[in-house]
C-alpha cells in the first residue's frame, strides 16, 4: 500500500507509489501563504482517493496530479482515472485493459 507525506519545500503531497512506468501521484496542499507568525495559513482540501483493483489498475480520485518520470505533469481529462500498474498499457499512465490478458496479480 502506498503511503504520502507532505513535500514542505514544494507545497504538496507526494505518494511514495511509482508506478511501473515511473509515473507518481502528487496534490496541492492548498497551502495559502504565510501567516503573521510565520506559519502555513491553510486553505480547505477536496477528499482524494486511490482505491487498488484487485489485479488491476488504481482507481484515482479527486485533485491529484500525474507527475512522468520526467518531472512534468501529464494532463488528466478526467475526475476519475484509472493508472496501469501492470506496466504491460499502450496508453501510459492510464490503465487499457492489458492486465486481464498478461497475468498481472496483485497482493491486495
Amino acid at each position: 500500500m502506498a503511503t504520502t507525506t507532505i513535500c514542505p519545500v514544494a507545497a504538496r503531497w507526494v505518494s511514495d507509489w511509482t508506478g511501473p512506468l515511473g509515473h507518481r501521484l502528487a496534490e496541492d496542499d492548498g497551502v495559502d501563504g504565510v501567516d503573521g507568525d510565520g506559519a502555513r495559513a491553510r486553505a480547505g482540501r477536496a477528499e482524494v482517493s486511490v482505491t487498488p483493483c484487485p489485479d488491476g489498475p488504481l482507481l484515482v480520485r479527486g485533485p491529484v496530479t500525474v507527475v512522468g518520470p520526467d518531472g512534468e505533469e501529464v494532463p488528466r481529462h478526467r475526475a476519475t482515472v484509472a493508472m496501469c500498474r501492470c506496466g504491460g498499457t499502450a496508453i501510459p499512465p492510464w490503465c487499457d485493459g492489458t492486465h486481464k490478458v498478461n497475468g498481472f496479480r496483485s497482493d491486495d
